[in-house]
């Protein structure tokens, strides 16, 4: 399996995904947090269609393209039920769904938390995952509707995924999130691992993609080891001001 993936920036700390079925030429966005950037994305790309939008949750940020991206480009919307309540959404999907791209096949995972209805799409196949506002490089989604306790069985449920699994996020929060893993981490490689990251944002690069296996060591959501501990590090984060 091949599966095409174009990152760009858009609004204030987004990330848009255009991904294509190298097999087929299917082209899908994961999310439409601009509309306007998506369509002129596609036109830089010389891809030439837009077949599928995959939601990951309600945020306008993560949904206000969808009617204007439905209009252009007659595609169809995926995503969970929540989604109707911003906007227009064609099939829902729920835990164990399948979504087809093309002949790539996506799993979907419910991952409540951030929202109550947040769902990741999973490739196991092709060894990816985007994670929407549940999993971040180094961090995870604030709270706005689950609990402690649902965000944590989220999240495990996440890590029992392979190591190698290329994680696709959907905020550059990555900076932010260092400084507060370095200030509960004090080990070595965690603070060269800091480092990449400032450096790389020094260079206005992206620090998405990010793998599991690098979430898996560093960060702090995944590594508590309950939802206690967890539940004492988000709101550690909520507060932090470094």
């Amino acid at each position: 399996m091949t599966l095409d993936v174009h990152l760009f920036p858009c609004r204030s700390d987004n990330y848009g995904f255009l991904i294509r079925d190298a097999a087929t030429g299917v082209v899908a966005a994961v999310d439409t947090p601009d509309a306007a950037r998506i369509s002129e994305e596609l036109e830089n790309l010389g891809w030439g269609r837009l077949d599928l939008i995959l939601n990951t949750h309600w945020h306008p940020d993560h949904t206000e393209g969808n009617a204007r991206l439905k209009a252009e480009w007659a595609c169809e919307i995926v995503g969970p039920e929540e989604v109707r309540k911003v906007a227009p959404l064609d099939r829902v999907v729920a835990d164990g769904d399948v979504v087809m791209v093309g002949e790539t096949r996506f799993e979907v995972t419910e991952t409540p938390g951030h929202t109550l209805g947040h769902v990741v799409f999973h490739a196991p196949a092709d060894g990816l995952a985007f994670t929407g506002d549940t999993l971040f490089a180094l961090g995870c989604g604030r709270l706005f509707e689950g609990t402690p306790e649902q965000m944590f069985e989220s999240l495990q449920r996440l890590k029992a995924w392979p190591d190698q699994t290329v994680i696709w996020c959907a905020h550059e929060y990555t900076a932010s999130n260092a400084r507060f893993t370095l200030s509960l981490d004090d080990r070595p490689e965690t603070a060269a691992h800091a480092e990449a990251i400032f450096a790389a944002r020094e260079r206005g690069e992206p620090t998405v993609p990010t793998t599991l296996g690098l979430e898996k060591r560093f960060n702090p959501f995944l590594t508590a080891t309950d939802a206690d501990q967890f539940a004492a590090r988000r709101a550690a984060k909520d507060s932090f001001q470094g």
